[in-house]
């Protein structure tokens, strides 16, 4: 092992935010594998994403039983990572992975049944090296299955001692009423819902926001940064290098429109007076809200990594520019 992580990580400007009623504290941005850590990116340079994030006091990585391409693959390689760079480190770490869409061929290998979790977790366990999960979701209500087999499922999952705590994601709101009333009846709390949530996605401003925090529920935002688009890289058209031209990514071409791009040169342009980069600005306006407990970032390189951590020197907003904000969405 060639990797010490820092033992000042904890002492520099992270700040760390209870989830829901626990006592469990999540970083305010966390660091996600949905991109950049399969077997179609280069192990190296996740290995160093991964080791900058933890010595910046990045606790909390996201992973799902379907990351990669190829599926899977992403939680082989961060298992690779944490044996060779943090063996020693695993109670500084909050480690997340999910189940629920498709991962394997035939009927079982998709969906939110008992079945589909009940394997998924043993695959994902074996997969990573790890003895348990801090936090495991149901990654989608499905639209089948019915809610109470599967947070049965989740609350058996806790009680064999594979994961800590449960979360769902993606849940339709009255879906999600459901699951945190089940989960709370026995005695196996929601601890955390995972959406997508950014400027340009602001559905869950609509109750899945207030639900949670009525139900004492923390609630973490994936794709802050709309897969890129609030970033200065589609200022002027798509470079070849990002998320939109490759074929691998869910981002396409045809999303990033001339609409889009006016917008987001607005956006741009209110981030400058603020002495932010735009996905620095973008972080912070989702995070201004209270009842977000964190953020997922994605990350290509570390340079990027690092770039979106200086969220954290900027994260109020005058009234002004809140309002100014909402007359460029509109």
């Amino acid at each position: 092992m060639d990797y010490t992580p820092s033992e000042t990580r904890y002492s520099g400007k992270m700040e760390y935010k209870y989830c829901g009623n626990s006592g469990l504290l999540l970083p305010r941005i966390s660091l996600g594998l949905w991109h950049n850590f399969g077997d179609v990116d280069d192990f190296e340079v996740a290995t160093d994403m991964i080791k900058h994030a933890f010595d910046q006091g990045i606790t909390h990585f996201d992973l799902a039983n379907n990351y990669g391409p190829s599926p899977g693959s992403a939680e082989s390689n961060f298992g690779k990572i944490l044996k060779r760079n943090f063996l020693g480190y695993r109670d500084e770490m909050i480690i997340s992975s999910k189940a629920g869409h498709e991962m394997w061929a035939g009927p079982y290998g998709d969906g939110s049944s008992r079945k589909n979790l009940m394997a998924s977790i043993d695959q994902s366990l074996k997969r990573t090296g790890l003895d348990y999960f801090d936090i495991f979701y149901s990654h989608r209500y499905d639209g089948v299955t019915p809610v109470e087999e599967t947070m049965q499922a989740l609350i058996d999952i806790v009680r064999q001692g594979k994961a800590l705590y449960v979360g769902i994601s993606k849940y339709p709101v009255e879906k999600a009423r459901l699951s945190y009333h089940l989960l709370k009846e026995a005695g196996v709390p929601c601890l955390i819902n995972q959406d997508r949530y950014s400027m340009f996605t602001r559905e869950v401003e609509e109750g899945t926001l207030q639900l949670a925090q009525e139900a004492g529920c923390g609630f973490i935002a994936f794709s802050p940064l709309a897969q890129g688009l609030l970033t200065n890289k589609y200022l002027h058209g798509i470079p070849e290098d990002s998320r939109a031209a490759r074929s691998t990514g869910f981002l396409k071409r045809e999303q990033v429109t001339a609409e889009k791009v006016a917008l987001i040169r607005l956006l741009n342009e209110l981030a400058k007076k603020r002495n932010q980069s735009l996905a620095q600005m973008a972080l912070a306006w989702v995070l201004r809200d209270e009842r977000v407990t964190s953020v997922i970032i994605g990350a290509s390189s570390v340079r990027q990594l690092a770039d979106n951590l200086e969220t954290l020197n900027q994260m109020s907003f005058t009234q002004e520019e809140l309002d100014e904000i909402e007359n460029i969405l509109k």
